[in-house]
């Protein structure tokens, strides 16, 4: 699966004085790596940092390193470095994206200015796979690995709400994992706040409206790729949540006076004086054009089967939509249920007071690099392995639909059909 077009290989700079690390620009970054990873190129960019694509020299596995510049230059970007790592090494699922290894060039705490994260690494986001003609079986396999990542998230009492497909990675042998935790609790959005920053296209209803929320807060995520993945494009492409509301019930119609009644006053207001739209049924708005033909396999995966669980989860009333383990069980899902995948053994749990604690930038610094320091002690001693072992990936227990790009899957055994119960 092409990701990007090729890099010019990064420039050498001058060695860095541990004999563990040396330093290597990339673009317009500097990384200061341990000398076990090699080959660095440069893959994406985000508002935490930037990604590269290396090899590691002792697991001998290709690998994705994130550094993360100055993680603590606001109380934000703290809170969210912080969050990310403890997740990370509390979640052990072949659905969520696994940590690898984790360390800071520097020696001290006065000096400790990045964050490097090794993660596995993988061919291409789900951004890109939504662009190409999935058959039945790759969409519902892509539909089933996200529901079993979501599941175990939910088992440790995390509440992904801002799942998209950029944030969503596959191989291309079509496994899938999820690449980030989704908003603390403490950074939840209300109706009437600015314009977007950042992709609010596949957040529910009830978090634009800033109402409760329960688990399957995420089933309308899912809802909304699966929707992206069948008509090609955004479904509710809101400029602002303003927009994004009118967006949703102009195609699904306006929620019930049950629902209504459930909001903040203000909110309320807006909402109830809207003009009432009628919806459309998901016939229309997904007519059997937009899919592709009835599966070929013995499990026969259908249009209907993908528009009645699309109808099920893009439902405004959260009361009324469907769970994750309904959506586990439902005919267009199961053909790929594996007791080992849908319940996996939880992690451990997760400290919800830090989404709630309010700290200082230099406090946060501090328990960022309190954080790194016990990670290295466990793992980046010398002649240490690291923790490949842990994060590597997984082989599939029943083999996954052949390749999403057709590219050629490690190994013979990722060109079955799974056998179907």
């Amino acid at each position: 699966m092409p990701l990007l077009s090729p890099r010019p290989s990064p420039k050498m700079a001058a060695p860095s004085n541990s004999s563990l690390f040396y330093t290597v620009e990339v673009g317009d970054t500097r990384f200061t790596i341990l000398r076990r990873y090699t080959n660095l190129k440069p893959i994406g960019s985000g508002a935490q940092g930037i990604v590269c694509a290396a090899y590691d020299s002792v697991t001998q596995q290709n690998v994705a390193i994130k550094k993360l510049s100055r993680p603590f230059q606001n109380v934000t970007h703290a809170k969210r470095a912080y969050r990310e790592f403890k997740l990370m090494k509390l979640v052990n699922h072949k659905n969520i994206i696994g940590l690898l290894n984790a360390f800071t060039p520097q020696k001290s705490l006065d000096e400790f200015q990045d964050v490097y994260l090794v993660m596995e690494l993988m061919d291409a986001n789900l951004c890109q796979v939504i662009q190409m003609d999935l058959d039945h079986e790759r969409m519902s396999y892509l539909l089933y690995q996200m529901l079993c990542g979501i599941k175990h998230l939910h088992s440790a009492g995390i509440i992904h709400r801002d799942l998209k497909p950029s944030n969503i990675v596959v191989k291309s042998d079509c496994t899938l994992k999820i690449l980030d935790f989704g908003l603390a609790r403490t950074a939840g959005t209300t109706f009437m706040m600015t314009p977007y920053v950042v992709t609010r296209y596949y957040r529910a209803p009830e978090v634009i409206l800033g109402m409760g929320y329960t688990e399957n807060v995420d089933i309308w995520s899912v809802g909304c790729i699966m929707g992206e993945m069948i008509r090609g494009g955004v479904l509710f492409p809101g400029t602002d949540h303003i927009d994004q509301w009118n967006k949703i019930i102009e195609q699904l119609g306006t929620p019930s006076q049950e629902f209504m009644s459930r909001l903040q006053p203000t909110v309320r207001n807006y909402v109830e004086n809207r003009p009432p739209y009628p919806g459309y049924s998901f016939d229309r708005l997904f007519p059997d054009v937009l899919f592709p033909a009835e599966s070929t396999d013995h499990n026969r995966l259908k249009a209907s089967q993908a528009r009645d669980l699309l109808s099920r989860m893009l439902v405004i009333d959260p009361e009324r939509r469907i769970s994750v383990d309904e959506a586990l069980m439902h005919p267009y899902i199961n053909v790929w249920y594996d007791e080992t995948e849908v319940n996996a053994p939880a992690p451990g749990p997760y400290d919800h007071s830090v989404d709630d604690r309010e700290h200082t930038v230099d406090q946060w610094k501090e328990l960022i690099y309190k954080e790194v320091m016990d990670y290295e002690m466990g793992h980046n001693t010398p002649g240490s392995a690291g923790a490949g072992a842990r994060g590597a990936t997984t082989t599939h227990s029943h083999a996954a639909p052949a390749a999403a790009t057709n590219a050629a899957a490690d190994g013979d055994q990722d060109q079955h059909r799974p056998n179907h119960r």
